[in-house]
């Protein structure tokens, strides 16, 4: 008794996935097919019963036509063997009957012509049908969720987002049913099919054996056991289409029974996973159309190995969009929509905005790339190891988003007065044991992810008499000295990621564990959105300048940086540690000093910033020797006004406009 081994899943039926498409495809194609070896089959047995005068030829064809069977090659054709078996027989025996159908027309229009009519007007007819309203309701749904990607934040379109969900549910709840309902009938065409191919024939032959019974005891002797397994089989058939059909009315009855927030975008009550390595779902994606018109195309996407994957809607297979490994993945604001988020290749030169359908969705695509980048999924256990390395980083750090309001007694409104042990430089350097991480930074010290300029040292920035900071280097009239005087000035584009008071100035591997803390809690916390500053290095002081306002935010002495270097891996990533003696412990003698990290993205090589800064305390050392400045000067190439010039400075121009939006971090 042949089965049917390949079925359309009604779970599937609402994701609508491209597999689930792929698969619908092939049971299309096989219906398609279907319908048109029915016609020919027809037409054959129209023609026996029509043609009473050319019998014997007719008989012949439809002898052809019951051997080709096999040879069309169904799509969905695995399992028909007997049936194709049980057709041949079939084939042979028309082949010795077909002088003996002149009499048996109206036989023949009872038994097997209008059988295969029914079938061909009914439930071919039906397929063609639930496929139009199938297709309707796809477009429909389409359309509703195009409205509902270009919905804007703003609140008071709170009606207008209220009345678009009830649209997206109420299509979503149409495609669905429309889908099972067709989903089922090309099930029950699996079924169907064969006993419209055999009912007909199993007909046609016991006409002709009733007819010739008494001239054809020989060959009826031979065929009622085949003509009765025939009988059986198709009987047993039919008792598994009645068993499934009513399996699959109440998977319906149960699918549609769920609560209607299945059908509404953004409301899935399932929490985060931030630990996922794999990820897959329905995306907007933002393509260029012109020079400035773009489109947005909602595709599948899915994560393999390190590699984003795309699968338009009919295709077999997925192609690679984006090699993930070492990429970038951040929030972004794009054409006033939501959920919205960019990924970068390492080198930068690729790029792609996508947009997310729900919060949800949005939170776990940018865990999932961003734990994509880090290669965990090359590990023996990666979703332990991405599990593990959020707990961990969880734990370690206890960040804030602004700046410690100012305590009593604090003598800087900007930052929280820092405490701790203070290491001398000849603790760190005398002692042969490495420092542990709580005596590089106390336990349970706050980070600040931001900047925040207090008003009263805005405005006296900014008032008259006042001078904003020329990025270029270019002096004024009214230019203070310490522009004029300068021997060294250099810009650089940086981005500010963080900063924490540390205990210990001299020894290098503070930065190290600062740039470490500040990473894992701006993955854990998903604060991804930065924004562009300029470093001016200078032969006396450091200073990060406002690049639209031109307003200093922050700005250290050059005698206060004790230390700094650059990322060991990740080379764009630079950090200093800044003494401050307005932090000590208060005015008493022989208080230790305090000592705070910053942590700095550059656009080219942290590297760069490392040596101007050591160039610049060069600079300040030979200034006591004059003749230790003029060699100096004469090792390095000079400006015309003096000053001296870098051969590998920061190209681009610092006042293009790239950094006056905002930007994410690649660490």
């Amino acid at each position: 008794m042949p089965a049917v081994h390949h079925k359309l899943l009604l779970e599937d039926a609402l994701q609508d996935s491209p597999q689930t498409r792929s698969l619908l495809s092939v049971f299309e194609e096989d219906a398609g097919t279907l319908t048109d070896y029915t016609n020919q089959l027809l037409q054959s047995m129209q023609r026996v019963f029509g043609a009473q005068s050319e019998m014997g030829l007719a008989t012949q064809q439809l002898s052809q036509q019951l051997l080709d069977y096999e040879k069309k090659n169904f799509a969905m054709g695995k399992g028909d063997e007997e049936v194709i078996t049980t057709l041949q027989k079939f084939a042979r025996t028309v082949e010795e009957l077909n002088a003996l159908h002149t009499d048996l027309a109206n036989q023949m229009a009872d038994s097997m012509v209008f059988p295969l009519i029914q079938f061909r007007e009914k439930d071919l007819t039906e397929i063609s049908t639930l496929r139009e309203i199938f297709g309707i309701a796809t477009d429909e749904h389409e359309a509703s969720m195009v409205k509902y990607s270009r919905l804007p934040k703003r609140k008071e379109n709170e009606k207008v987002k209220g009345d678009l969900v009830k649209e997206v549910a109420y299509t979503r709840r149409k495609q669905h049913q429309a889908s099972m309902q067709y989903y089922c009938a090309l099930n029950a065409l699996q079924y169907r099919k064969r006993v419209a191919m055999l009912e007909p024939m199993l007909g046609y032959t016991q006409a002709q054996v009733k007819f010739f019974k008494k001239g054809m005891e020989l060959v009826t002797k031979k065929m009622d056991t085949f003509l009765s397994s025939v009988s059986n089989m198709t009987h047993n058939i039919q008792a598994q289409l009645d068993s499934d059909a009513e399996g699959m009315r109440m998977s319906q009855r149960e699918l549609l029974s769920v609560e209607d927030t299945v059908y509404m975008p953004d409301k899935d009550p399932d929490p985060v996973s931030r630990s996922l390595i794999q990820k897959s779902g329905y995306l907007n994606i933002r393509n260029k159309t012109g020079l400035v018109t773009t489109a947005w195309d909602r595709l599948y996407f899915f994560t393999q190995g390190g590699n984003l994957m795309c699968q338009p809607r009919g295709a077999v297979a997925g192609g690679m969009v984006l090699d993930l490994d070492n990429s970038s993945v951040m929030a972004v604001e794009c054409e006033d929509r939501r959920y919205c988020f960019q990924i970068t290749s390492p080198t930068g030169k690729t790029s792609m905005i996508l947009q997310a359908e729900s919060k949800k969705e949005y939170e776990e695509w940018i865990c999932t790339v961003n734990n994509i980048s880090r290669q965990i999924y090359l590990t023996e256990n990666p979703e332990a190891v991405a599990i593990r390395l959020n707990q961990t980083a969880l734990q370690a750090v206890t960040p804030i988003t602004s700046f410690e309001k100012r305590q009593e007694g604090s003598p800087n409104p900007d930052r929280a007065k820092p405490g701790g042990v203070h290491c001398s430089a000849g603790d760190s350097q005398g002692s042969g044991a490495s420092l542990e991480p709580e005596d590089l930074i106390a336990p349970g010290t706050p980070i600040q992810f931001d900047i925040v300029l207090p008003a009263s040292e805005f405005q006296d920035q900014n008032r008259t008499g006042g001078r904003r900071t020329n990025p270029f280097g270019e002096t004024d009239d009214d230019s203070s000295s310490e522009s004029g005087d300068s021997l060294l000035q250099q810009v650089f584009a940086v981005r500010f990621l963080g900063c924490m008071a540390v205990r210990c100035g001299d020894n290098q591997e503070v930065i190290y564990e600062v740039m470490r803390q500040v990473l894992a809690a701006r993955a854990i916390h998903n604060i991804f959105r930065t924004t562009e500053s300029h470093l001016m290095v200078t032969s006396s002081s450091l200073k990060l300048i406002d690049p639209q306002t031109q307003v200093t935010r922050i700005h250290f002495q050059l005698g206060e940086v004790r230390q700094f270097a650059a990322h060991q891996e990740n080379g764009r990533l630079m950090g200093l540690v800044v003494e401050d003696p307005d932090w000590s412990q208060g005015d008493q003698e022989g208080a230790p000093p305090s000592y705070s990290a910053f942590v700095f993205e550059s656009n080219t090589e942290g590297e760069k910033i490392c040596y101007t800064i050591n160039l610049a305390k060069e600079i300040v050392e030979a200034k006591k020797d004059p003749e230790a400045l003029a060699e100096l000067m004469k090792s390095m190439p000079l400006t015309n006004d003096g000053k001296f010039l870098l051969l590998e400075a920061e190209t681009g121009d610092p006042t293009n406009g790239e950094g006056q939006e905002d930007l994410e971090s690649e660490a």
